[in-house]
């Protein structure tokens, strides 16, 4: 079956805007302003973990086509269980509610001075009316809403650099590689690969998307995945590259929070660039980017607890409400508490999500059950210092944790996590042979 365009455009600019919310905006500036005259370098390591884990993580749906479960299944099936379950937990728990609080903080309370507790539940109400209608949600947003955020966007960054004087400040930053791939964990990508490429797979089962075979579906989720990817990859090296070149132009107070410095910034660089016009130009921008985010993640959730139990229609609805309640209870927050939060729970979950998603898409030979294992366990445990290190630092910590490579920039996971998946992998040809 041969894939029309329009259904290629439609997947692509839904999953994009799926991607695309609260920090997928808000983070890049302000990482180029801090990085100055290192942009660049910031901008390949938040590349890593914000754009090329999350595609891959939706490569591996696309060779998997099923739930968020069967990324975990080979390690066992408990695991797996868990492992769903708190990723869905973490899901609704922080990046959906930090959508809602960004829409209060940076487009409503500015403009109409609401409480975030009212922000808070319009927004989740008319998520959950949008989530209860997810037969359309492909559509709406890949038809409507994604081009007009992509646009408003692209009007942003290609004015901003086309004005911009083009200097840059001092680096902050002593290995802004590094910075820019744990900057890139507060995007939430890599998790939101794996939750709303399930989105994806479920839509595309409804009759009107006219793809049903699995090698078509295969097709359009590779050829989506790779067109979002190329959008994230612009988007976010435009949004870098403005923040660094703006640096010397707009003043960015340290005395106030990360979120305000965030909001702040973004705000003057589209007034730099649109005149008084970009604060409604950024208001929309800012609310359709974390909406859309919102719709993606609360119906996933609600897709995974629907499948859980004998494909309930009621449980979809229950898991949905409750989701969207939550969102509106801790989107009382501001946008820097819930990340600070957010913090250990992603030095905790990052790392196992990300080497689940790349040994998804391993060959089988490569990628088998003792292999999954194996490296999912190392990964954990090496993961556990990164955690313990931001939320209780001590010098015995510091201690052991020197004796790890990459431990200090809290990567001491991955060089453990590779050697045991040469050594397993090797171990698994002997035996064969």
């Amino acid at each position: 079956m041969n894939i029309q365009r329009k259904e290629l455009l439609v997947t692509s600019f839904a999953l994009f805007s799926l991607f695309f919310g609260a920090g997928n905006l808000l983070l890049p500036p302000l990482l180029g302003y801090n990085a100055g005259e290192n942009w660049f370098w910031v901008t390949v390591g938040f590349m890593i973990t914000a754009v090329v884990i999350p595609i891959v993580g939706i490569l591996a749906h696309a060779r998997l086509q099923g739930t968020l479960y069967d990324f975990g299944k080979k390690v066992s099936p408990t695991f797996s269980l868990i492992y769903c379950i708190l990723i869905y937990i973490i899901a609704v728990a922080i990046p959906s509610p930090r959508t809602a609080a960004a829409t209060h903080e940076i487009a409503i309370h500015p403009a109409f001075g609401t409480s975030p507790l009212l922000t808070s539940a319009i927004y989740f109400s008319l998520v959950l009316v949008f989530v209860l209608n997810r037969s359309k949600i492909l559509n709406l947003i890949g038809k409507f809403l994604t081009p007009f955020i992509v646009i408003m966007l692209l009007a942003v960054i290609g004015i901003g650099l086309s004005t911009s004087t083009f200097a840059t400040g001092i680096s902050q930053f002593e290995t802004p590689i590094v910075t820019g791939i744990l900057e890139g964990y507060q995007t939430f990508d890599a998790i939101g690969a794996v939750v709303v490429g399930a989105v994806i797979i479920v839509s595309l089962n409804f009759k009107n998307m006219k793809v049903s075979q699995f090698e078509s579906k295969r097709k359009l989720i590779r050829q989506s995945g790779f067109i979002a990817g190329a959008g994230l990859f612009v988007i976010y090296a435009g949004l870098i590259s403005v923040g660094a070149y703006y640096g010397s132009e707009i003043e960015v107070n340290a005395e106030l929070s990360s979120d305000m410095q965030r909001a702040n910034l973004l705000r003057g660089i589209s007034i730099a660039s649109l005149g008084e016009f970009g604060n409604t130009v950024l208001s929309i921008l800012i609310s359709l980017a974390c909406f859309t985010t919102a719709i993606g993640i609360v119906a996933g959730t609600a897709d995974y607890f629907k499948g859980l139990l004998n494909d309930s229609q009621v449980v979809y609805i229950i898991t949905a409400i409750i989701a969207c309640i939550l969102g509106v209870v801790v989107g009382q927050l501001d946008f820097n508490s819930i990340i600070m939060v957010a913090i250990p729970v992603l030095l905790f979950i990052y790392p196992i999500t990300i080497v689940l998603i790349l040994l998804n898409v391993l060959p089988e030979k490569l990628a088998t059950s003792l292999v999954f294992r194996a490296v999912v366990i190392v990964t954990f445990i090496f993961s556990i210092p990164d955690v313990i290190g931001f939320l209780s630092p001590s010098e015995g910590l510091k201690t052991v944790t020197s004796y790890i490579p990459f431990a200090s920039q809290s990567l001491g996971w991955v060089l453990p996590a590779l050697v045991v998946f040469v050594l397993t992998s090797l171990l698994q040809l002997n035996k064969k042979n």
